[in-house]
């Protein structure tokens, strides 16, 4: 690449700056609100296409630091896509490819320079259905921080992440048996555990209470008000209760459609702070989806 090329493209080493960029000191000019935190990604006019199919038409939307911020909408309206948009797991689908900006504390995931792998250690994803390695608990945890090249005790790293994930109590005594016998709620505590134990700033979940009963999801759901001190989470759920209970936003998502091609694109409504957008929406077309009346 010529010098000239490479100043334009910030290096992957960029990307790890950027996640520490929120913590050192700001000028007068750039103190924020009192009430707002840093803004972890800014999201542009962002659209996804999967070939010619355009599954989310530009979405504008800012995800702050130490908040949980919940999607909501029917199925189909693009919040599944618009996630994997922040840790390029769309990359991985034929045919994929976004339009608009992610930004990254300022840095564009989408950059050409910008490595996914790099991306996907700062920014972990809990899926839908719990997906436990067929290996022991001990190592479904240490797997990650192992292909990462993480220094210091595995011990300690694993016992540290399984704590977070509030599950060390109920495995401590049989770290080296199956991950594959735990309970449903259990295997997704380790997975979330899997995704913390490698330091990443980002949580990203995926409907990750739909395949639970309600004491494994209440579970859950007090476990993200915990870990968002340490971390920035974004989940997508369909049960507008859980939004309401866990966020801090809510972004509102719905399907319009596309006249030329008779298909159904993704559009964001509204996205605003949780209490406002269940109590006082500013479109009615939010009211009408949080009310029950479609959707």
């Amino acid at each position: 690449m010529a010098p000239d090329q490479a100043a334009a493209h910030p290096a992957p080493v960029a990307l790890s700056e950027a996640a520490n960029a929120s913590t050192s000191p700001m000028t007068d000019a750039s103190v924020p609100e009192p009430d707002l935190a840093p803004v972890v990604f800014d999201v542009k006019d962002l659209s996804v296409y999967y070939g010619a199919f355009r599954a989310i038409r530009d979405a504008s939307l800012e995800i702050r630091q130490h908040e949980i911020a919940a999607f909501i909408g029917p199925s189909g309206c693009g919040k599944s896509t618009m996630l994997r948009c922040f840790d390029r797991m769309n990359d991985l689908i034929e045919g994929a490819r976004v339009e608009g900006q992610v930004l990254y504390h300022g840095v564009d995931l989408y950059d050409a320079a910008i490595d996914p792998v790099e991306v996907r250690k700062r920014i972990g994803m809990v899926f839908q259905k719990p997906n436990p390695f067929p290996k022991s608990i001990y190592d479904n945890v240490a797997f990650g921080p192992k292909l990462a090249g993480l220094k210091g005790s595995m011990d300690d790293r694993v016992e540290a992440a399984l704590r977070r994930a509030a599950l060390w109590d109920e495995v401590k005594d049989r770290l080296k048996k199956s991950a594959m016998g735990l309970s449903g709620g259990q295997q997704q505590r380790l997975c979330i555990a899997r995704a913390i134990a490698v330091e990443p700033e980002v949580v990203l979940m995926d409907e990750p209470c739909s395949a639970l009963d309600p004491i494994a999801t209440a579970r859950i759901e007090d476990l993200m008000q915990e870990l968002k001190a340490d971390y920035t989470i974004v989940i997508v759920t369909h049960n507008m209760q859980q939004a309401a209970r866990v966020s801090d936003r809510t972004a509102f998502f719905t399907t319009e459609v596309n006249e030329t091609s008779d298909t159904r694109t993704g559009v964001l409504v509204e996205y605003d702070v949780t209490d406002k957008m269940f109590s006082n929406p500013s479109d009615e077309r939010t009211e009408n989806y949080v009310t029950g009346r479609f959707g």
